[in-house]
């Protein structure tokens, strides 16, 4: 039941920090809203193979040091609760934000990239962001335990990488659509609003948990 409790914990908050508006997801909306649903995938492809690579890279780092250091899980239990808290006020910060000063603009050129340019594009763009890692740090740690096993973590990946293509390639579909774009501008502020309290109640959470 503890293990179940740490997935929901840690899939609810990667659904969370990949779907809320950060520059990814902004640009994937532009484009999928500027040039259509398949510029908008080629460009959340890029996007989902660099968030994998993060997510691979901090697993196996994690479990790595807290299989050798067991202090070194409260390190990262304070990087990651600290950044979650980040996210907690730049998400209320969000709700307070004027729709016109979030919402990606519609001056954008007329003839779409070619897909292989989105693809490298979105890769580049999440590979560059290091917050992108940090906040998989947070993940990883949330979920694991000085005792995690290599099942463990490879759950925990293959769920976020379930979720990650579910979401950013979500994005890419629906907001080619005019009511999915008028829906969002309607419910931004009070999405935003949620997002900082989980944030805020996660990042305790994990600063205040034990080892």
């Amino acid at each position: 039941m503890d293990n179940i409790n740490h997935l929901f914990v840690v899939f609810t908050a990667y659904v969370i920090a990949a779907g809320s508006p950060g520059p990814s997801t902004l640009r994937i909306m532009g484009v999928a809203m500027n040039h259509g649903r398949r510029a908008g995938l080629a460009l959340a492809a890029g996007v989902i193979s660099g968030s994998l690579f993060w997510g691979l890279s901090a697993a196996t780092g994690v479990s790595a040091l807290l299989a050798r250091y067991a202090e070194a899980l409260i390190v990262l239990k304070i990087l990651g609760g600290l950044y979650l808290l980040y996210l907690a006020v730049r998400a209320a910060r969000n709700a307070m934000t004027p729709d016109t000063a979030i919402l990606p603009g519609a001056a954008q050129t007329k003839t779409a990239p070619s897909s292989v340019a989105l693809y490298r594009q979105g890769l580049i763009m999440h590979l560059a962001n290091p917050k992108a890692v940090l906040a998989w740090i947070a993940l990883v740690t949330l979920g694991l335990g000085a005792k995690a096993s290599w099942h463990d973590v490879a759950t925990i990946l293959a769920g976020c990488a379930i979720l990650s293509v579910t979401i950013f390639g979500g994005y890419a579909l629906v907001f080619s659509t005019e009511p999915m774009i008028r829906l969002y501008r309607r419910a931004r502020r009070g999405i935003e609003g949620v997002l900082a309290a989980f944030f805020g109640f996660a990042g305790l959470r994990l600063l205040l948990s034990r080892i």
